[in-house]
């Protein structure tokens, strides 16, 4: 079976490393997806796939249907990107899709517009391989992930899905992993600080005392990657003068939200004591989005932090599959999100949805989000296999004595 499928997958390669190209000329940031959402759209009906269809979020979803309707499979990968920063300092236009020394640049090329062409073309290989499924495959290329907070994701799970009467049942994300399986991340949290009062002095002199005692971080260094405080913005209304303080704090898999905003308000509330009579309040930031395609939605600016056990069945059952399809050895781990804002949809499939989730996909993490942001040709080719491997191993048809039923 290895074989058949490693040699469908060689004749589509160089098909999907042109879509992975085509993907990356088009600007996609995050909230302006309309450009890409047809090429995405597209490509899954040239492809084959049973159903495709666009949502009301704008997401992009094609399926390939089973024969049995309880186990599904869903490969998720975002078609946005962060904004783009300094062009000129790029090595190559962001824009232009340029393939040098099998290297693939271009903004989102990593994360993640190579693990979405993977996603797919592991859709397409399995259409093409002929091997029977017990279950569905739906591939979704989702909207507002990096600006959005993953309100792609939830649109896809609360109403498209159930709509179509389709509960997955796992997930794998095509976030850059540099194909290792990858089981969670931390969190974060956009934080407004609040202070109030009807003396401007004392609002100062409160909002200066709340920066340093978060800066001061109980006496412990804090790292740029754990807590970052933008300048106050200050404003006077009717009298009262208003102080508005942004912060973004890393959330660790231990942490409650709410418990984290009470320690803050406490600690916010007792630095601005001595600064005289100020109301001060602590929330999480909301505001209200319009998606491409004029939806509007009110986003938490939360990402969850997640973890899905190693020894899950899902992660077992994917690490068999790719040994025993020849893949490079895999490597176990869990993204390290070294900037604050980065993350994944993992949070909303496994906190929200309850879906056992993996990572498996062409990019690094280090390339993401930054100048001259690449993929290795190589490993979006190689993640089109790998990935259909897993797949099989999850719904497919048992194949040399292997049964679904055993996960």
């Amino acid at each position: 079976m290895y074989k058949m499928l490693r040699q469908q997958s060689e004749i589509l390669n160089e098909s999907a490393v042109r879509f992975a190209q085509d993907l990356v000329r088009v600007p996609s940031p995050s909230l302006n997806e309309g450009a890409i959402a047809p090429l995405v759209e597209q490509q899954m009906k040239k492809l084959g796939y049973d159903k495709v269809l666009r949502d009301d979020s704008g997401n992009v979803i094609g399926i390939l249907f089973g024969y049995d309707n309880d186990r599904t499979v869903l490969l998720n990968c975002h078609m946005d990107t962060v904004p783009l920063a300094a062009p000129a300092s790029w090595c190559c236009s962001p824009y232009e899709g340029q393939i040098k020394d099998g290297l693939l640049y271009g903004l989102g090329a990593a994360d993640c517009k190579g693990g979405l062409a993977a996603q797919v073309y592991a859709g397409a290989l399995l259409k093409r391989s002929l091997l029977p499924l017990r279950g569905n495959v739906v591939v979704a290329a989702t909207v507002a992930e990096e600006n959005g907070r993953s309100v792609g994701v939830r649109g896809l799970l609360e109403g498209t899905l159930p709509e179509l009467g389709i509960k997955p049942s796992y997930a794998i994300l095509g976030e850059p992993t540099g194909l290792g399986l990858y089981y969670g991340h931390d969190g974060w949290l956009e934080i407004e600080v609040h202070v109030e009062g009807t003396n401007p002095f004392q609002v100062e002199d409160a909002t200066g005392a709340i920066i340093g005692e978060f800066h001061a971080g109980n006496g412990t260094a804090i790292r740029p990657e754990e807590l970052a405080i933008r300048q106050p913005r200050f404003v006077d209304d009717s009298g009262i003068r208003r102080a508005t303080i942004e912060m973004n704090r890393r959330l660790r898999p231990e942490e409650e939200v709410g418990s984290v905003l009470s320690q803050l308000k406490h600690s916010a509330s007792m630095a601005a004591e001595s600064s005289g009579p100020v109301a001060v309040d602590v929330l999480v930031r909301e505001e209200t989005q319009q998606l491409y395609n004029g939806q509007t939605t009110v986003v938490r600016h939360i990402a969850n932090a997640w973890h899905t056990d190693p020894f899950h069945p899902l992660i077992d059952r994917a690490r068999q599959a790719l040994a025993a399809a020849g893949c490079e050895k895999v490597h176990p781990g869990k993204w390290e999100l070294g900037r604050l804002g980065m993350g994944t949809a993992g949070g909303v499939l496994t906190t929200e949805f309850n879906i056992p989730t993996v990572g498996y996909g062409p990019g690094v993490e280090e390339k993401a989000h930054v100048t001259d942001e690449c993929v290795e040709v190589s490993k979006i080719t190689d993640a089109i296999y790998g990935t259909t491997a897993i797949i099989h191993s999850l719904i497919g048809v048992p194949v040399f004595g292997w049964t679904s039923d055993e996960i």
